[in-house]
């Protein structure tokens, strides 16, 4: 019986505990840690915490993948930590792309600023491929911890701003994983059923060795 009356009062606690501070700006003298960074003095806290302005300014689209994410996560945003949220801004050039990834921390909602973006996502249940292409205005969600991506199908620059429900989401590229490492090429072979020349190929794109 007294199982459901200490199930509440951690409820309470956890409650009272939430409301015990307004905010807790991100102290990047300490060390992150898995609930996040401490908490900045009151005193030293700014309005500058909670402000960003990098979302206002095109990322350098003149990469490999010709798109550039420009992030505003905890660590280039202090105010966010805590808070549960994040944002981040996308520049695709013509056949710019994201290559497939994965937010182990959170979802991700897309909004097309401008342009034409096929997006979509593959549930890790069936391998069923959800995917569409989005107008500016669209907006489209891409659940917590499953692969997506995202490219410019249109004939002009596609700009996207996205939010995801972390202050942190974490970020994980298949491509990278994969073939920026140093696993021996014949190991990735085996494993990704590639041939050596082709792994080889891969990893001298994204830097890997082996």
């Amino acid at each position: 019986m007294y199982l459901p009356i200490l199930f509440v009062i951690s409820l309470l606690f956890s409650y009272s505990h939430g409301s015990v501070l307004d905010f807790c700006v991100a102290d990047f003298s300490l060390p992150d840690g898995p609930a996040g960074y401490s908490c900045k003095k009151p005193a030293k806290v700014t309005v500058n915490d909670f402000v960003y302005s990098g979302l206002g300014i095109a990322g350098n689209t003149s990469s490999l993948i010709k798109a550039a994410v420009t992030s505003a996560f905890v660590d280039q945003f202090p105010g966010l930590n805590g808070l549960g949220l994040s944002m981040a801004r996308l520049d695709l050039a013509v056949d710019g792309v994201v290559p497939i990834h994965t937010h182990r921390g959170a979802s991700e909602i897309i909004f097309v600023v401008e342009g034409t973006i096929c997006a979509g996502f593959i549930s890790s249940s069936a391998n069923t491929v959800y995917f569409k292409t989005l107008h500016k205005g669209d907006v489209m969600i891409f659940p917590q911890g499953l692969l997506h991506f995202q490219f410019n199908i249109g004939n002009i620059p596609a700009l996207a701003i996205v939010s995801l429900n972390s202050p942190n989401p974490g970020v994980d590229f298949t491509d990278v994983a994969l073939f920026a490492n140093n696993l021996p090429s014949a190991v990735v072979e085996k494993v990704t059923f590639l041939d050596v020349a082709q792994v080889k190929k891969l990893k001298a794109v994204f830097g890997g060795t082996g």
